[in-house]
């Protein structure tokens, strides 16, 4: 980007940037029932509130402008790769896209689309043979899709934190997990002792290390 380039206020990029990920995460999640809609709401507000900052308005860095530039006065904070907020406190003077809080979130947000995928397609099958889903990621943790969405949102964070997405990250998780207790009570009753001894084994969010060790060596 020149010089010249606005930085900032380039609101097409909001909208395209935030219909791509909306929509590759719809293409992954694919919601079906109300919760899905309001997870998935939750979790598209959440992309919307980042690239707003992100390309729209920098309300964090104007909120923090005067004490970033106290701090670190050597920085010009209104520069577009200055909202890689990690990379600059921390020092890293090289392209911040190869920062390596940049580079974790890559890994985290792939690895969350790629969770939302394979849990799909399992519970997919699971529901059209009214059966519990305990295959591929429900092997593991109970509800993988919550974990994907939460392991993409904790990779933005990491790229481009802003206070917004860090005021809505805990929030968001703590619905997932108010949704994931509602699911669990659905499934209770509609299944009975089979989803009691599945959930007795496998763990809501983290896997075990023996059920990653048994299993992977099969």
């Amino acid at each position: 980007m020149s010089q010249d380039a606005p930085s900032y206020g380039l609101w097409l990029l909001v909208v395209i940037n935030s219909a791509i990920f909306i929509i590759f995460a719809f293409s992954f999640f694919k919601p079906h029932t109300a919760r899905d809609w309001r997870s998935f709401g939750a979790f598209s507000a959440f992309i919307v509130a980042l690239f707003t900052e992100m390309y729209g308005f920098p309300l964090t860095i104007f909120f923090l402008s005067g004490w970033l530039q106290s701090r670190f006065p050597e920085i010009d904070w209104f520069a577009h790769d200055s909202g890689h907020l990690l990379e600059m406190i921390f020092g890293w003077r090289g392209n911040p896209h190869f920062g390596p809080f940049h580079l974790l979130s890559f890994v985290l947000i792939g690895g969350g689309f790629v969770l939302l995928s394979a849990a799909w397609r399992v519970l997919y099958r699971a529901q059209k043979s009214h059966v519990i889903a305990t295959e591929g990621p429900y092997a593991y943790i109970r509800h993988p899709q919550y974990v994907g969405f939460v392991l993409i949102m904790l990779g933005f964070l990491f790229q481009w934190p802003t206070l917004l997405t860090l005021a809505m990250f805990p929030v968001l998780v703590a619905m997932y997990a108010w949704l994931s207790r509602r699911e669990e009570h659905e499934s209770m009753a509609e299944f009975g002792d089979a989803y009691f001894q599945y959930a007795e084994h496998v763990p809501r969010f983290f896997p075990k290390m023996k059920l990653l060790t048994t299993r992977g060596a099969k």
